[in-house]
């Protein structure tokens, strides 16, 4: 069993209170020496202290046993490093201590490394036009981002309440079209109705809540079909968990609130069409065979992709992934992220990755091993998706699609399997994008780095114009 340790938030909780060692230990029953094991994580938290503390002080045990470390210590090693820093950057040791000692410095040294990561992505981003942004907000689709995956993109209410539904579904993959919406018609008198696309010209699904009808557009296919089905029924069978978790993602606008409630939508979907249990027993029989598990839950290549991010119950974890989505242009549609893989949440417009390859392969999986400046190496599979087709104009609107886990969960993976783990020549370095990127001998090169100067020699042309 792990133990718990709780020194930080042992300490804020004696300090709120304004007491000293002493005066903590003799409100609990225990000697002073016992407190200062505890605050400095050299004792783990016993159940009777734990119901002594919940009972003194008037406090949520799950406030105190609530372990954020794992997610800071990555946060934090990330940004040791982040270019603008030298070599030399402190060991797991100084981290963990850091953690250990000065959790709050630690959170606000993350926020403000948050707050800089943001300023420089939205000065990447900024038009030609002029127009400075405001530099110091930041935009709602990274608060969820961060929502997410501080959550490990994995939330346990949604999963029960998804399989307490399947459950109750008596047919299997092909008849949960059927099944739903019977249950919705039952349940909450909502009639379903497939609509042409001549009607339905801009949407592909329309819920009318005071005629308690839902329509699909006819340009949706089958598993498209069902998965809208399973997210509107989400949102009208279980509004309380979905408020419950907006509330607490750190949103204020209607429309960064929307949003979170549409993702948290989507991500109950696709719990009740591949259950927690069945996909992880599948994935991991398969080595993470996409198509298979695709096959087997009458679901699409892009909806299995999204749901192996969320395999990350305690006490049964898939491997953990990130997710990604472009278009051609290199924007990110969509991202999810399980993993400490920082290249999700600045755009993946680096050239090299081959993500942006897959457009001259529509539909094939594409392996690849990538090593980022920093060091570190993942595995990555990537391959077109198509969009809904509702005239001659919106062909060919396809997107790519990104799963990637760290190197040391490839051999867990089929797609994996022919390649030499162990050949450095496997890797291609790639960057963030070219803004960020610090290395200094890249023929894909399209821009200067915001944060340093490439050397340049007007006798020498290198790779690009960049360098010399």
């Amino acid at each position: 069993m792990r133990k718990t340790l709780v020194g930080p938030r042992l300490r804020a909780l004696r300090r709120e209170r304004n007491q000293t060692q002493a005066e903590m230990a003799q409100a609990l029953g225990v000697s002073a020496a016992y407190v200062n094991l505890l605050e400095n994580n050299q004792r783990s938290l016993s159940v009777q202290m734990l119901m002594a503390l919940t009972e003194t002080y008037n406090v949520d045990w799950r406030d105190l046993v609530k372990d954020d470390a794992a997610t800071q210590l990555t946060d934090l090693r990330h940004a040791m490093q982040d270019p603008v820093f030298d070599d030399g950057a402190p060991d797991l040791t100084e981290l963990r201590a850091a953690l250990d000692h000065a959790p709050k410095l630690v959170t606000r040294f993350l926020q403000l490394h948050q707050s800089h990561r943001a300023t420089l992505e939205k000065v990447m981003r900024m038009g030609s036009d002029g127009g400075l942004p405001d530099l110091v907000a930041t935009s709602p689709e990274t608060i969820i981002h961060d929502f997410f995956r501080n959550h490990r993109n994995h939330f346990d209410e949604l999963e029960c309440a998804a399989e307490a539904v399947r459950a109750a579904m008596p047919g299997g993959p092909d008849d949960v079209y059927s099944d739903l919406k019977e249950r919705l018609n039952r349940q909450h008198g909502i009639t379903v109705t497939l609509e042409r696309i001549h009607d339905m010209p801009d949407s592909l699904r329309v819920y009318d809540e005071e005629a308690k009808r839902l329509r699909l557009s006819e340009a949706l296919d089958h598993p498209n079909r069902i998965f809208q089905l399973a997210h509107v029924l989400g949102l009208v069978e279980f509004p309380e968990i979905f408020d419950s978790l907006t509330a607490g993602a750190g949103l204020s606008e209607k429309s960064g609130l929307a949003r979170c409630r549409v993702e948290l939508a989507n991500y109950f979907a696709a719990a009740l069409l591949m259950p927690y249990e069945a996909i992880l027993e599948l994935a991991e029989r398969t080595r993470y065979d996409v198509d298979r598990i695709a096959a087997a839950f009458s679901v699409a290549f892009e909806q299995v992709c999204h749901r192996l991010t969320t395999l990350q119950r305690d006490g049964a974890k898939g491997v953990p992934f990130f997710f990604m989505r472009i278009d051609k242009a290199g924007n990110v549609t969509k991202r999810f992220n399980s993993t400490s893989f920082h290249l999700a949440e600045y755009g993946g417009a680096c050239p090299v990755w081959n993500i942006h390859n897959t457009f001259t392969s529509p539909g094939v999986i594409l392996p690849q091993f990538v090593e980022l400046p920093d060091g570190e190496q993942f595995f990555t599979i990537s391959r077109t998706t198509d969009r809904p087709v509702f005239s001659r104009d919106t062909q060919e609107r396809r997107l790519a699609v990104a799963l990637g886990c760290e190197l040391s969960h490839a051999e867990r993976i089929g797609y994996a399997a022919p390649y030499r783990l162990s050949d450095a020549n496997l890797f291609w370095k790639i960057g963030i994008n070219c803004q960020m990127c610090p290395r200094q001998s890249c023929s894909q090169r399209a821009h200067q780095p915001l944060h340093m100067d490439l050397p340049l020699d007007t006798n020498r042309r290198g790779n690009t114009r960049y360098e010399s």
